[in-house]
Parts: structure tokens; C-alpha cells; sequence
């Protein structure tokens, strides 16, 4: 037998109770905009400069570029198609720009768990250690916020094999660091069940464009494409369609441009659709299927 998670069974996304989302709407749609601040000069990063090390300043400043200039771009078109974000936020943006989450505040945005910094990854620490990088992050937003955040996704999408563990016991209701479904999963944990939502593998600027070198126009069809098709699949099934974006990569106007188009296809759609927060769909889901007996500890 293989080694398998032990947090959730198999299940058939063909065999399963039907249900709607609110408005009778068969198909919910999350955007979820990723905030994130690097350390210089030390600890991880993503390079765009081949042959340079992660942090210089050629990187570092490709990064910082989203949260001086391409957050707010990105702000304003969510403003013009009145877009629900979710915000991935790493919780070092508090001290380093707070304007932007003062702006971020007076939208209304759901502020997501995402870590300090992207500099680190929880499966490099120990479990205190972890432990602790939750409570930080958890603390900074709460105090910040008046509420601790429902949702986490670990930074770097690097969870430690003890991560839902841990954000269980720290009061938490969901994770978006399983890309296994199009409907959200119940996961067993040492302390109580957690939820998983969906969160875009694919539909996700970092794999796509940065890792894969996907040029912008293709991205963008991407989203309309998996939209559409999703659209025809949620009449037999509801499902979640998530998409994930950085600032620091589509706040750049050359991607920009096309990102406007993808999500105007996707926000002409909202009579059809459920346009709503990764929270949001999360609660809606648990108040028809709270999490099983079986996995209740």
C-alpha cells in the first residue's frame, strides 16, 4: 500500500449529494489576490533573473513592484467590475505598507492567512516553530483587523505534514493548500475537522506565468476557458472555480490588460454565478454539511 494522507477519503465528485449555492447558483467563483513581502538580501524567493541569487535587488524589486504599484492597479479593476478578493496576505505587509491595507480595509476585502513572509516556508520549521509563525500571523491580522482571519494558505503552498493540525487548534475553519477537488473537503485533524476550498493550482499566475513561462494572452484564456467549461459542468454538479493572482506579476500592465478582459467575461456572468470570498463559500458549505461524526476527534 502507498502512503497515503490519512486526512480525507477517496470520494467520487460524480457521486455526491447535490446542493446549490446561494441564489439557486450552481457555479461559486473566488478570486484571491496574493500580498506578499520578501526579506533582502537573505531567506527565499522566486527568481526572474537566471543566474542571480533569489533575493538581490533585481528580484527583490520585481516583487516589491507589486505592492508600490500593481496592488493598486489591481484595486481599481476590482473597483470597476465590483469583484469580491480575498486577500492572501502575508502579515509582514502590515508594517511595510500600510496604506495599502488601509485601502484594502475600506473595500471590504476577507483578509486570508498567508504566513509572515514568503521568505520562509512552514515545512522548514520545526512544529513550535510552525506553531508559532501561525500565532504571529494570526495575532498581527487580528489586532489589525478586530477578527482573526478563517483561512489560511501556507506560503509557498508548503505546508509541514503537521500544518492542519496546527491551524485547527489556532481556531481556524479552512485551508486553501489542497488543490485535490472542485468542491470543498472535510479534513481530518488531531483537534477538529478543517475545510478545504478549493484553491487554483492552475488558474494561478505563479505556475503558469512564472514557472511555465505562460504569456499573459494565454493566461487570460485560461481563466475565461476554465470559467466556461465549469460553467456547463456545474449543471450536473456544483462546483468552485477559483482564480489566483499576484500582484507583483498581474499588476504589471502588460498582463494587466488582459487579466481586465478575463475577469469582465467572468463578472458578466454574476446573474449566473456566485461571485463570493474563499470564506463565504466556505461557511455556505459548512452550514449544509458540517463535518462528519467520524471525524470529529
Amino acid at each position: 500500500m502507498l502512503n497515503e494522507p490519512g486526512r480525507f477519503a477517496y470520494s467520487a465528485i460524480t457521486r455526491r449529494p447535490d446542493f446549490d449555492w446561494p441564489g439557486g447558483r450552481r457555479l461559486a467563483v473566488h478570486l484571491c489576490l496574493n500580498l506578499e513581502h520578501f526579506a533582502f538580501n537573505e531567506g527565499l524567493g522566486l527568481s526572474y533573473s537566471p543566474g542571480l541569487p533569489h533575493p538581490n535587488s533585481y528580484n527583490w524589486g520585481w516583487r516589491e513592484y507589486g505592492n508600490r504599484v500593481g496592488v493598486w492597479r489591481l484595486m481599481e479593476l476590482f473597483d470597476s467590475l465590483d469583484f469580491p478578493v480575498s486577500v492572501l496576505l502575508n502579515s509582514e505587509i502590515y508594517d511595510h505598507c500600510p496604506e495599502v491595507m488601509e485601502a484594502i480595509r475600506a473595500r471590504g476585502y476577507e483578509i486570508v492567512g498567508h504566513g509572515r513572509t514568503n521568505s520562509e516556508h512552514q515545512n522548514d520549521f520545526e512544529e513550535a516553530g510552525e506553531a508559532q509563525l501561525i500565532a504571529e500571523a494570526t495575532s498581527a491580522i487580528a489586532a489589525a483587523e478586530g477578527v482573526p482571519p478563517r483561512g489560511w494558505l501556507s506560503p509557498g503552498v508548503n505546508p509541514s505534514e503537521a500544518t492542519p493540525d496546527l491551524l485547527s487548534e489556532a481556531g481556524y475553519g479552512y485551508i486553501l493548500d489542497w488543490p485535490i477537488d472542485d468542491q470543498p473537503v472535510w479534513m481530518r485533524t488531531r483537534h477538529k475537522p478543517i475545510l478545504s476550498v478549493p484553491y487554483p493550482h492552475e488558474i494561478n499566475d505563479i505556475p503558469f506565468i512564472a514557472l511555465h513561462h505562460g504569456q499573459p494572452g494565454a493566461f487570460a484564456a485560461a481563466i475565461t476557458d476554465a470559467f466556461d467549461e465549469m460553467l456547463v459542468q456545474s449543471r450536473a454538479q456544483p462546483l468552485v472555480y477559483g482564480i489566483s493572482i499576484h500582484a507583483f506579476l498581474m499588476g504589471q500592465p502588460h498582463r494587466l490588460v488582459h487579466l481586465r478582459r478575463a475577469l469582465a467575461h467572468v463578472a458578466a456572468q454574476r446573474d449566473r454565478v456566485w461571485l463570493a470570498t474563499t470564506g463565504e463559500i466556505a461557511a455556505h458549505y459548512a452550514g449544509l454539511f458540517p463535518a462528519p461524526a467520524e471525524m470529529q476527534p
